[in-house]
């Protein structure tokens, strides 16, 4: 099982330092929420982590491979996996054809075999039986038919989760799963993390705003403020603190102790 750290992370935008040489480590079995106020650095933590920005110093390494210069697309075939990575979607392909491209993708390389017309159709087999099962997990196998433009808001982020259990990444990566879902279609989303926890070989990492969601599913919590990292450590522990109360709950001290 695989460790990902980070190692004086920093970008810089001008003179304006978005993250401030962050030195983290994630271990495998652990969801861990990165949470702040507002522009304090989280989403641009993430980007540098799945090398959508281009880091001004520091590394990112992933069960002792240097990813820092590697392109998204390689970071993702290393086992980095980030939700909205996955939205090259097909529109006019159904959800079926688009989560069994995913799968393809993934056995891509694993199993090669001779150009022959059972092999052919044997892979077909499989990877479509992989597809529906997937798509039986995110509730949305009824859709499997539907083509993919013509799937509403939810429907979609429930799919990016779909493609990105397709390609069975050591790490997830969730930045607001939930954003723009209604109260009802929510807690699919949340009960596909709860599952993919379950699985204590994997790493995952997830941006929430909502403290409800973050004190049940977290099981360590890391605290950034204007780019540096200010808190780590247990959730109750965190949260209680006076440094996440007045940077991230507007709290100060004084108010605290109140």
């Amino acid at each position: 099982m695989s460790t990902l750290s980070t190692q004086d992370l920093t970008i810089r935008f001008g003179g304006h330092v978005a993250v401030n040489a962050v030195t983290c480590a994630f271990e495998p079995g652990t969801l861990t929420a990165i949470v702040g106020p507002n522009g304090a650095g989280k989403t641009t933590y993430f980007n540098l982590i799945s090398g959508q920005l281009k880091a001004s110093s520091g590394t990112v390494h992933l069960g002792g491979q240097d990813l820092s210069n590697l392109s998204p697309s390689a970071r993702t075939k290393a086992g980095l996996g980030r939700a909205f990575q996955l939205t090259n979607l097909f529109p006019s392909l159904s959800v079926l054809e688009n989560v069994r491209l995913a799968v393809q993708a993934t056995l891509d390389g694993r199993h090669k075999r001779g150009l022959n017309l059972t092999s052919i159709w044997s892979d077909h087999q499989n990877l479509t039986q992989r597809a529906v099962e997937i798509l039986e997990s995110v509730a949305m196998a009824d859709k499997q038919d539907m083509p993919v433009a013509s799937l509403p808001h939810g429907d979609q982020r429930k799919l990016e989760v779909a493609l990105l259990m397709a390609l069975d990444p050591q790490v997830y990566m969730f930045d607001e799963p939930t954003a723009g879902m209604s109260h009802d279609e929510a807690p699919v989303i949340l009960n596909l993390i709860r599952a993919l926890k379950q699985d204590k070989s994997k790493i995952i990492l997830l941006v929430e705003h909502k403290m409800d969601v973050v004190r049940e599913l977290a099981d360590r919590i890391i605290v950034l403020t204007n780019g540096s990292l200010v808190a780590d450590g247990d959730p109750a522990e965190v949260i209680a603190s006076p440094v996440v109360q007045e940077a991230y709950l507007g709290v100060t001290k004084e108010e605290a102790e109140v």
